[in-house]
């Protein structure tokens, strides 16, 4: 799969302030790494679609001040734009032919909430800060979370596939031997993160997931501490890309840990893509993830399996498109 691949292409819980060993230096071929700079306020959003919902994110942190409605408002964006063929019930399918969504949102102080499996909602991100705000729970999944969502008048949308969609569902059914795919095209996830200019921080992951997946498959959006980990004393860490891969590393929580024992976001970003290529020796070649994070001071980070990965970076300056750092080509 030489084409797919050119996309595809310790422990921190101790009681003592263990810094984890670097797994590699000196070898990887990457581009330069981020700039240390610091802005505050800041937004960090992944993929080119990123750009967009930054604009959205920075318009609502300037209007209303908060930065958990910024990351809301800014990827909801992502969940009503039809192009986007991994976000909102305009993505691929499972194997069985039904769009199922996963997302969370995460506030520095600890508050968090998620759903996952879910059908027939427009904006997951939403009914997520309402699972937050609303219920003593973190997660609600499948027909339970719908059935909260019917409760809180969140209106239910028509269970049909878009024309692209059910495209290249039939072509996958006939191409791909009834396997999901990863590649490029159906893993770019939209997760945000950012700092106001108090240092307050937060955090949203939203998805369709990984395209033609097993019904019933959840990745790692939704998961507390894999998909997006945030915290006001340290800092904010989401990921994007083969959700199994950073759900067995707990990506994000990893890099906030990390930080918070003294890493930069960019150190703290290069060591999680090292634990995670070292649980995947065998099948690395098919895996890409990246993460970004930035911490309370502003300063940012980002690091990805493979090329091909970028996030959109908004502070007073303006808005931009950034490629990421690598460790393979």
């Amino acid at each position: 799969m030489p084409d797919r691949r050119t996309f595809i292409k310790n422990s921190i819980f101790a009681s003592t302030s263990l810094v984890l060993p670097t797994l590699f230096r000196g070898d990887e071929r990457r581009t330069p790494s981020i700039s240390p700079e610091k802005y505050k306020p800041l937004l960090l959003s992944t993929w080119n679609h990123g750009v967009a919902a930054n604009e959205k994110a920075w318009s609502v942190l300037q209007n209303s001040g908060s930065i958990l409605d910024a990351v809301e408002e800014g990827v909801r964006v992502t969940e009503a734009d039809g192009k986007t063929m991994s976000v909102g019930l305009h993505g691929y399918p499972d194997r069985e032919g039904i769009v199922t969504l996963d997302a969370s949102i995460m506030k520095g102080d600890g508050s968090c909430g998620s759903v996952a499996f879910v059908r027939q909602i427009k904006h997951p991100i939403t009914l997520a800060r309402k699972v937050m705000e609303k219920t003593p729970h973190v997660m609600l999944v499948g027909e339970g979370a719908r059935q909260f969502a019917i409760s809180e008048g969140m209106p239910l949308e028509e269970e049909k596939l878009s024309e692209q969609a059910e495209e290249r569902y039939n072509e996958w059914k006939e191409e791909e031997e009834y396997r999901p795919i990863i590649n490029i095209e159906n893993h770019d996830t939209i997760c945000m993160v950012g700092v106001d200019a108090a240092g307050n921080l937060a955090g949203s992951c939203t998805t369709s997931g990984m395209s033609f997946k097993m019904h019933g498959r959840v990745g790692d959006s939704p998961i507390i501490g894999s998909g997006l980990y945030v915290d006001d004393e340290v800092g904010a860490a989401t990921a994007t890309g083969m959700g199994e891969a950073i759900i067995r590393i707990n990506g994000s929580f990893l890099i906030v840990e990390l930080m918070r024992q003294g890493r930069t976001p960019q150190e703290a970003c290069e060591e999680a893509v090292a634990r995670l290529i070292s649980k995947h020796e065998n099948d690395i070649d098919d895996i890409q993830a990246g993460f970004i994070a930035v911490n309370r001071e502003g300063e940012h980070g980002s690091y990805a399996v493979r090329d091909g990965f970028n996030f959109a970076m908004h502070h007073r300056a303006g808005n931009e498109l950034i490629d990421s750092p690598y460790k393979y080509s």
